[in-house]
């Protein structure tokens, strides 16, 4: 048993020194991403509020000039038109050669157009027709302000339909904690439950305590918010300096049967994409060390 234990703790930091990133659909953290992370690094780009979609795919190209793998947010209520949309993702495929897609709704109350809810563009049947090999959504472990937490399994059975009817894979992405034990919970509520999707586990990267709580506020991060709070007087320089340590080991020391639906990790770099990138080379709790990242690794 206690083997076991190792080998997945070990698949976990692996996962992890893999992590995912993302950057704005501006692009100006282009020439950071690459003195810090290495080329075939996935690397999302948010689709915030008043964000035109050119700059998205403009965005995108570069990443995959780059050497990236860019995963370009879709934010459902941003679009404007089924016309607009298609040519979005027309336009993801012939320009970037974007393989994936992270489906949101959008952080606005009135949609722009006829789309509402991610699970409207997933309808639309334009993701299949543009040859979309994966989609992303979203999942909350500490739930979601305007879901209960029902509704919000419901709908995950329901992507996990889709995804079958549609022959689509789909894995979800989820918000970050600060503590392990929300995010083990709600990955057995989704055994319970019968949601077999895969899950990536967001993590906070490393930032000031100050930057850590305006971010969760933003997001709606609860319980783990709380607790994070209580201990910023203890813990506020490894916050600080080390990243979501707290969070990894305690999933690496979870038993693997409540860590097998991960398979992967993103890193939110709250505290820009260099300590982000430090944290994850530096040495994780059980001796592994992630190797290096790209060639410009060790400016600071």
């Amino acid at each position: 048993m206690l083997a076991q234990d190792q080998l997945s703790s070990q698949r976990l930091m692996r996962l992890l020194a893999a992590a995912s990133v993302e950057i704005s659909s501006r692009g100006h953290q282009l020439a950071e991403l690459r003195d810090n992370f290495a080329p075939g690094t996935s690397v999302s780009i948010t689709f915030l509020p008043g964000d035109d979609y050119h700059h998205n795919v403009e965005t995108a190209a570069a990443l995959r000039r780059a050497g990236f793998n860019p995963i370009p947010h879709l934010a459902a209520r941003e679009i404007s038109s089924k016309g607009a949309l298609a040519d979005f993702l027309a336009r993801l495929r012939g320009e970037a050669d974007v393989t994936s897609l992270l489906l949101i709704a959008g952080d606005v109350l009135a949609a722009k157009g006829p789309f509402k809810a991610s699970r409207d563009i997933a309808e639309s049947g334009l993701i299949e027709q543009h040859g979309f090999a994966r989609v992303s959504v979203a999942g909350h472990p500490e739930g979601h302000p305007y879901l209960d937490p029902t509704g919000v399994l419901k709908l995950l059975l329901d992507w996990q339909d889709w995804s079958d009817r549609r022959g689509v894979p789909i894995n979800i992405i989820t918000q970050f904690c600060f503590e392990s034990a929300p995010i083990l919970d709600w990955l057995w509520q989704l055994r319970a439950h019968g949601v077999l999707l895969p899950v990536t586990i967001g993590l906070a990267g490393p930032a000031t305590p100050a930057t850590l709580v305006k971010f969760a506020l933003r997001c709606g991060v609860g319980n783990s918010l709380r607790a994070a709070r209580n201990r910023i007087g203890r813990y506020g320089r490894l916050m600080t300096e080390t990243g979501p340590d707290e969070v990894a080991c305690g999933l690496a020391d979870a038993p693997p049967a409540d860590t097998q639906a991960i398979t992967g990790f993103h890193l939110f770099p709250f505290g820009g994409l260099r300590k982000a990138a430090r944290w994850l080379r530096d040495d994780k709790a059980d001796g592994t060390r992630a190797p290096p990242a790209g060639p410009g690794a060790g400016k600071s």
